[in-house]
């Protein structure tokens, strides 16, 4: 997939109603390809510095799995 404009930088996405992160470079199918640019056009992305998945982490998000929901909460 290819990054979205935004986050030309970021390997890391996440998502602040979901409290999700996904990993941009390893996604591949559709429908995460939906939910990116759903992100970012209801601009509730969030990049982390630095770009890694603990650091997601630290700040209380959980890596993304297919099936895996949870309610969308309004983002602060």
């Amino acid at each position: 997939m290819q990054r979205p404009s935004r986050f030309a930088h970021t390997r890391y996405l996440g998502d602040k109603r979901t409290q999700f992160v996904y990993d941009v470079d390893s996604l591949d199918t559709e429908v995460y390809n939906e939910i990116i640019e759903e992100i970012v056009n209801s601009e509730v992305g969030i990049c982390f510095a630095p770009d890694t998945l603990p650091e997601a982490r630290n700040r209380g998000y959980t890596l993304a799995v297919f099936g895996k929901t949870r309610r969308r909460l309004k983002p602060r």
